[in-house]
């Protein structure tokens, strides 16, 4: 067997453990720190006996490295070498070496937060930054801050932030594994020929593979961003190649059968060769024996937050420069290689650097709540390589107090304990608690199970928007048809683990009477994990919706659920107000009024009804911004009357106020410090003034306006507003210093008169007649002399003769060609042949003559 290139540095690693707590390992793929650093520790005086975790980030990888690490030592997996992962384990009493997926780990610091028999938690590939792996580095850190100072920590990476992460754990020491590889000789795409939609990726790799297996010798790896991608590329292929014995195509990915994996890591049985079609499970972690060329498609799946469906969820994107690095390296293991990128050279220097941490794109529901369960409100309390933002943060814990994870106080409540123990998505194990409590646990965890995976549905299938088709197949109530059967068997086997936990947690007895009627089961469980998707029908020709968050959704195309008076919706597909329905199912008012009761309230409501030109007044029945009933109501309380003149306000625009030339100013002047706060920080960097741009004006009423109207009943009544004084109410005294000393109503101009700076207009205009301005050599400006004023040059009919924000120019380089048209034209006025030295007047050369 050959040495492994992880040998070299061992003993290093050794004595960095030996002496220290925490330790940072780099090595590139294929070095061989997967599997040989946990066996060459095995033996070390400090570990006494205690266990060595590991954390690997997908489950392929765990079973695979437990296996070649049990093989090693020539035991069974399960003996010293044992593994766990979601829904399966395989260890024993005698295990010193337990390989874990993420959110195992998580559990296992949840339920013994000391880690009291493990001496050593090995973080592996970390540099693919997943949620859980940043969680529950925290979480150790935590722990061996406060209660295990002696727990050991060793993070291993192929490409990382070394410093950064050697830094957050208080500058430990790092061991560098150069690796050994062969060259590997890249090509790329023309530009011409670069796919430009998924959909055309099988045709062209089949084409590429076909080419590179006629021209050079090996085996061959390609990349591919999904399932569904590698499905369609095999098809390609072997009606590409036809049948032939000398090639094995080989599909990997993580929900394949254990046997079908074997075959693809596997060395090939003598003279036959290999076209491994993978996933990025492929990228690090696993080494794939005979490869010598790599395809890559350039694409991965990435999970982030999908506000479409409240949850996170696989997004198609392109890898990182650095992803694209581990890929090709996979060519350079046996002997120089070859690595095909299906992207342009150009497209290549566009790459991001590095793949994104998880933390900051995915949706952090999961995260809060753990956090919760351990004790912490504040995500701050802890260490990260990258801290949760905070809006997200505050989203994650909204939605949790919604579902009754967390109380007001963001503490965890028992609901949210049970709702962890599942491992769903909060909505999701929300949704199965509550469901299994009315005696829904089956269609629940179906539902649930559905909800998790890819869509059920293929081809035309997938136009039908009703979630109740797919869980009539899921429950053998109708044909499965062409649908997906590999993803009907996992959400049945993960239902059947959500059941069995339900089981062995819940002893709830299901009042009669308390379940809903059977054609409203799936929607009302769906209001249980979305009860802001609780739709109501807009009832025009747009087959449009409105949603109790406030958004709009509407389906593309006729579809029965279309006339259903309210829905559920599962996922939507767009951002905006007015997204598309891609899953959904109808629920009865009944159901509503049954199992919503609590989001139900009563108002009394009043608004202005333009068309009438009155007030109106009604009891509304209310599910968040759903209007469920809306009954006329005769009376109209008197303090309410002012709120329908603020609703006419509303409905008619801010013009509907008695706006003066003077409270028209005053908002211009502010508007205008406001405009220009970044360019003059030093003068309004610290000055508190309102935002009184139209659309804050008419959000804030409230504020402003409805104080001012007790009392009043008739739009008539509206005259009587002095706005300029109210709005000034809104100013303290600092500011309306300011806004006068830096913004002011009105200029003084060389004649005495007070003059009115008009700041709708950018920039700000000063408009005076020319011979007011004799005697002024320099442009007048405001922002303490700072930013001159357009000047409005008028002659004595008040008509514009000149413009200019530079007086003295204009004084001496085109007044005189103005002065002669003036004197022709206004033979009775003053138009001297100096004017910046001469006096200005607002009269006539006689009355000049004749005070």
């Amino acid at each position: 067997m050959r040495e492994l290139p992880i040998q070299d540095v061992l003993p290093a690693l050794l004595e960095k453990l030996r002496a220290h707590h925490n330790v940072v390992l780099q090595a590139p793929p294929g070095a061989g720190k997967t599997t040989a650093v946990p066996l060459a520790l095995l033996e070390s005086p400090w570990l006494q006996g205690r266990k060595i975790i590991m954390l690997e980030p997908r489950r392929l990888a765990a079973r695979t490295a437990a296996a070649r690490m049990a093989q090693l030592l020539g035991e069974p997996v399960g003996k010293t070498v044992g593994y766990q992962i979601r829904a399966e384990r395989k260890t024993s009493a005698q295990t010193r070496i337990l390989v874990v997926t993420e959110g195992i780990l998580t559990r296992l610091l949840q339920s013994n937060p000391e880690l009291a028999d493990t001496a050593l938690v090995i973080f592996d590939e970390f540099h693919e930054r997943n949620l859980q792996g940043d969680l529950a580095l925290a979480l150790c850190l935590q722990s061996q801050e406060v209660l295990r100072e002696d727990l050991k920590l060793l993070i291993m990476s192929a490409t990382l932030d070394a410093e950064g992460i050697a830094g957050l754990l208080d500058d430990a020491p790092m061991v560098t594994s150069e690796g050994r590889a062969y060259p590997v000789d890249i090509a790329y795409l023309p530009h011409t020929q670069v796919p430009e939609h998924i959909r055309q990726l099988p045709t062209l790799i089949s084409r590429k593979v076909g080419e590179l297996i006629d021209q050079q010798p090996g085996s061959i790896l390609v990349f591919l961003p999904g399932v569904g991608e590698i499905r369609q590329t095999e098809r390609a292929l072997r009606e590409h190649l036809g049948q032939r014995d000398d090639i094995l195509i080989a599909p990997l990915y993580g929900d394949l059968k254990k046997e079908q994996q074997d075959a693809a890591i596997n060395p090939c049985p003598s003279g036959r060769r290999k076209i491994v079609l993978a996933t990025n499970v492929a990228e690090t972690s696993l080494t794939i024996e005979g490869i010598r060329m790599v395809v890559d498609s350039g694409l991965m799946r990435e999970s982030r937050f999908d506000p479409n469906t409240g949850m996170n969820r696989l997004v198609t994107t392109h890898i990182s420069q650095a992803s694209a690095t581990q890929r090709t390296g996979r060519a350079g293991r046996l002997s120089e290689g070859f690595c095909l990128r299906l992207w342009s050279e150009s497209t290549q220097r566009g790459m991001a650097k590095k793949n994104s941490a998880e933390v900051l794109l995915s949706d952090l529901a999961p995260l809060v709540l753990e956090l919760a369960q351990w004790g912490v409100s504040d995500v701050r309390e802890l260490r990260w390589l990258d801290l949760p933002p905070p809006g997200p943060v505050a989203q994650a814990r909204e939605l949790l107090m919604e579902l009754g994870a967390l109380d007001c106080e963001g503490r965890i409540t028992d609901h949210g304990r049970q709702m962890l123990t599942l491992g769903a998505h909060p909505r999701l194990a929300h949704m199965i608690l509550i469901g299994s409590q009315l005696g829904l646990a089956e269609p629940a965890t179906l539902l649930a199970a559905l909800l998790s995976e890819r869509d059920i549905f293929r081809g035309e299938q997938r136009w039908n928007r009703d979630i109740q088709q797919r869980m009539n197949v899921l429950q053998g109530k109708a044909k499965a048809g062409t649908a997906d059967q590999g993803a009907i068997q996992r959400i049945r086997q993960q239902a059947n683990t959500w059941r069995q936990q339900l089981s062995a947690q819940q002893h709830s007895t299901v009042t009669e009477g308390s379940t809903p009627d059977p054609q409203d089961t799936t929607g009302v469980l769906l209001g249980f994990a979305y009860p802001d998707r609780i739709a109501q029908n807009r009832r025009d020709q747009g087959r449009r919706f409105l949603l109790s968050n406030g958004r709009g959704a509407h389906f593309s195309h006729d579809d029965e659920l279309a006339l259903q008076p309210y829905l559920v919706i599962a996922e939507l597909d767009g951002q905006g107000r007015d997204a598309r329905v891609q899953l959904a199912a109808g629920i009865s008012r009944t159901a509503l009024d049954q199992f919503f009761a609590d989001r139900i309230e009563q108002a009394d409501v009043v608004r202005w009804d333009n068309d009438s030109g009155r007030a109106t007044a009604s009891r509304q029945t209310r599910l968040g911004k759903l209007v469920l009933e809306d009954k006329p109501s005769a009376h109209i309380a008197p303090e309410k009357l002012s709120l329908a003149l603020l609703d006419a306000v509303r409905q008619t625009g801010l013009r509907l106020l008695p706006w003066t030339k003077e409270s028209e100013g005053l908002v211009a002047r502010v508007c205008f410090l406001q405009s220009e706060r970044e360019k003059f920080p030093d003068l309004l960097g610290e000055l508190e003034l309102p935002d009184w741009s139209d659309s804050a004006l008419l959000s804030t009423l409230q504020d402003w306006l409805l104080p001012h109207l007790q009392g009043f009943s008739k739009l008539e009544q509206l005259k009587q507003l002095d706005l300029k004084r109210m709005l000034l109410g809104q100013l303290d005294w600092n500011a309306q210093q300011a806004l006068d000393a830096l913004a002011p109503g009105h200029l003084q101009v060389p004649s005495g008169s007070h003059i009115a700076i008009d700041y709708a207009q950018t920039p700000p205009v000063l408009a005076v007649r020319l011979q007011e301005m004799f005697g002024l050599a320099q442009t007048p400006a405001i922002l303490r002399g700072r930013y001159p004023l357009m000047i409005h040059l008028l002659s004595p009919a008040q008509r514009p003769v000149q413009v200019t924000r530079d007086l003295a120019s204009f004084w001496q380089n085109t007044y005189h060609e103005v002065k002669k048209e003036l004197r022709i034209k206004y033979q009775k006025h003053f138009w001297p042949d100096d004017p910046a030295n001469a006096q200005a007047t607002n009269k006539t050369r006689k009355r000049m003559n004749n005070p």
